[in-house]
């Protein structure tokens, strides 16, 4: 269930071709669908902007297909995180469209008529490292409607490559500032610009960095006034709160 289709269901109702009955039974027949292994939430995107993403890992090639199939009839777009290579294998030979990041190990299928992003989420990654998350969170951005522009291996080691790019750190609607190590990278963003910094902390680093334990204690911690902070490794997680974000602050310029 979207927009469109609570639309067509309130017109109908509106021009007498459907009695409120048949119009509850449509709206409640639309809020779940029941595969058996999995019970699909179809009514997503009408209360939250964007439909179910799906968490691949844990799930076995069948049932990812079978969810995705169920998803893709019902939506444009489609997003899989933490996929295993066999899981996206089954993805992409059951459907042509389905699109493999290896490096964040994430599937996306986008239906060509779909509508461009808006706004401006900025992605700030402190060394190639962090790729994979850092890839993560522009991906899943992308796919809740943001238009999304990156910044790569622009850590504290070497500040002059961050304020380079000053302007387009001033330009983003909300950035995402992802680094492992000390963590520090998302302080200095802060500090720097009057926007909202979204911090992941990674899993890169050295014995110290306990697992990425480290690098999200620093960014709890962070003097920098605007910063919050996401899990460990939590790409989709910072990728999903920048979209939203981004979202409010394009209806309030219209």
């Amino acid at each position: 269930m979207n927009q469109a289709r609570l639309r067509q269901i309130f017109e109908e109702l509106a021009s007498g071709e459907l009695a409120v009955e048949q119009g509850l039974a449509r709206f409640l027949a639309g809020s779940t669908h029941d595969l058996g292994h999995t019970v699909l939430d179809t009514q997503r995107e009408l209360r939250c902007g964007h439909p179910e993403v799906v968490f691949g890992q844990g799930k076995r090639p069948e049932e990812l297909v079978d969810i995705a199939r169920a998803l893709l009839a019902r939506h444009d777009r489609l997003l899989v995180t933490r996929l295993s290579d066999e899981g996206a294998r089954a993805l992409c030979a059951a459907d042509a469209r389905v699109r493999w990041h290896p490096a964040s190990r994430c599937a996306t299928v986008v239906h060509p008529d779909a509508a461009p992003g808006v706004g401006r989420v900025l992605v700030v990654s402190a060394g190639t490292s962090d790729g994979p998350v850092a890839e993560e969170a522009p991906i899943t951005a992308r796919m809740h409607g943001a238009h999304v522009e990156e910044l790569r291996d622009v850590g504290v080691a070497g500040l002059h490559r961050l304020l380079a790019h000053a302007d387009e750190l001033h330009a983003a609607n909300a950035l995402i500032v992802v680094a492992g190590m000390e963590g520090a990278l998302p302080s200095v963003v802060g500090g720097l610009v009057d926007r909202p910094v979204i911090a992941v902390p990674t899993s890169v680093g050295y014995g110290a960095s306990l697992g990425g334990l480290a690098a999200l204690l620093a960014m709890l911690n962070s003097c920098a006034a605007g910063v919050t902070v996401v899990n460990i490794d939590n790409g989709f997680g910072a990728g999903c709160a920048a979209a939203r974000i981004n979202r409010l602050a394009c209806s309030e310029t219209r």
